[in-house]
């Protein structure tokens, strides 16, 4: 019976990561995954295989949309769909081979099937050739989460499906509706409209990006409608019925839509189902999410549970923060996430990215804020690139200056938003980021100008 001294059962951005810190801290470390393919949900179905088809398509539209402007004439542009499908899945199995030589060199055991607690300290292993069970004092879950659906609509892998189907499109949907005006819904709308497919996204609530800042969401949805994405926003999806080759999504109280392809993107549920936890102390609520304590640990003292599994947002990067600090937690004593500074990002265009507060949430809890706001179009580099669409928002606090949230829509948004990231984890106010000299022409130069902007002293706005 194989003895380690931690098992984590996930091999996703927060397992992984858990295990080769583990390792990097001398331990003998197993980490169980079902999939032939290392990296989880996020690596082959997820957030790295939608970037390259994000990545794909707009420089696809840049081409086939011409760039006149820029002095280049091109001609004869054509998709070759199977071909961006192909480099695709070259860049999932080159980033999922990366895990696996990281495993080879930090020496965790890979053991290939389903994983399932059996008590305290052991877990089973059953894979295509039996079962095998491991033993460790202590155990780690960390098996992410998957599509959610809506009652009566049934996901057939086919004509309606989730982002996993909609990454592997085997050609441009006439007609694509998307239920769910969120991250996912959005870049993945994104993505088939460059490519040549009518795209319709409709949300239950009354504005898109649920949970962003508002102000941002506003311009978003107009810059998208723009380029083509139509919305239909408050509307309540009942069903979908399945045609000969078409469907028709069912809407309360309106007519309904006939499309092509229908892509559900309305959130994901915790992958807990099958873990054995039964078999342990540790408890779920009703949605299916684990309840930890603040170092992570279940109602087993012995069991952790880190990333999607636990609830919040659910991010590869703040599954992996959670991945390091349960690990350091457990063998140094001491482990900790800011969950105030945890960035978000859309990657459409413009990109959309977030930290902090938002200004709703800061005016619903009545806490004293100034902002300080610079648009894009009076930035010199977005201008030299023809990218002048967006602005950066500060919002800092009003009697100590502290930065309490950055929000920014524009040109490489996701790369801006770590500069506010860092300094909202070192407690900067605004006037520090103020004071820093930003190279010129840069599009972060827009960042010091919406610091400056708080205190009412932009220079070139």
């Amino acid at each position: 019976m194989p003895q380690h001294d931690l098992i984590v059962i996930g091999a996703g951005p927060g397992g992984y990561v858990a295990a080769i810190r583990a390792a990097q801290l001398g331990k003998n470390v197993a980490c169980i995954e079902q999939e032939p393919l290392l990296g989880g949900t996020c690596l082959r179905v997820g957030c790295i295989p939608s970037k390259a088809m994000l990545e794909s398509s707009h420089l696809y539209e840049q081409v086939a949309g011409g760039l006149e402007k820029q002095g280049i004439r091109t001609t004869g542009v054509k998709l070759d769909l199977p071909e961006m499908l192909r480099n695709k899945e070259r860049v999932v199995q080159s980033l999922g081979g990366g895990v696996d030589a990281l495993f080879k060199k930090n020496k965790i055991t890979r053991y290939f099937g389903h994983g399932r607690i059996d008590g305290p300290g052991r877990v089973v292993v059953q894979g295509k050739d039996g079962t095998e069970e491991l033993t460790a004092p202590h155990i780690l879950i960390a098996t992410g989460s998957k599509p959610a659906t809506l009652p009566g609509i049934e996901l057939d892998g086919d004509r309606v499906g989730s982002s996993t189907e909609a990454l592997a499109y085997d050609q441009v949907p006439p007609h694509l509706v998307v239920i769910g005006a969120g991250y996912i819904g959005l870049e993945m709308g994104t993505v088939w409209r460059r490519l040549g497919a009518k795209v319709t996204i409709l949300e239950y609530l009354d504005r898109i990006l649920p949970g962003m800042d508002s102000d941002l969401a506003r311009d978003a949805k107009k810059l998208f409608e723009k380029q083509g994405l139509t919305f239909q926003l408050g509307c309540k999806v009942t069903g979908v019925k399945l045609n000969r080759k078409t469907c028709d999504v069912e809407i309360e109280g309106a007519d309904s839509i006939r499309c092509d392809k229908v892509l559900v993107a309305v959130g994901r549920k915790p992958n807990t189902e099958d873990l054995g936890l039964d078999s342990v102390n540790v408890e779920t609520d009703q949605r299916g999410f684990i309840a930890v304590n603040g170092h992570y640990q279940t109602g087993e003292p012995t069991v952790y549970a880190i990333g999607d599994v636990i609830g919040g947002a659910m991010l590869a990067h703040k599954a992996e923060e959670e991945g390091v600090a349960c690990v350091e937690q457990m063998y140094t004593g001491y482990g900790h996430v800011n969950y105030n500074t945890i960035p978000g990002v859309v990657y459409t265009e413009p990109e959309i990215a977030t930290v902090g507060k938002t200004e709703d949430a800061l005016k619903e809890a009545g806490i004293p804020y100034r902002k300080g706001v610079f648009p894009f179009i009076a930035n010199s580099r977005a201008r030299a690139g023809g990218h002048t669409d967006g602005k950066v928002k500060i919002l800092a606090h009003k009697e100590t200056d502290r930065v309490l949230g950055v929000h920014i829509i524009g040109p490489h948004a996701g790369e801006l938003i770590a500069e506010a990231a860092t300094s909202m984890e070192f407690g900067a106010s605004s006037e520090d980021i103020a004071r820093c000299c930003h190279a010129h022409p840069t599009l972060a130069e827009a960042i010091k100008e919406a610091a400056l902007a708080v205190d009412k002293r932009s220079i070139n706005s």
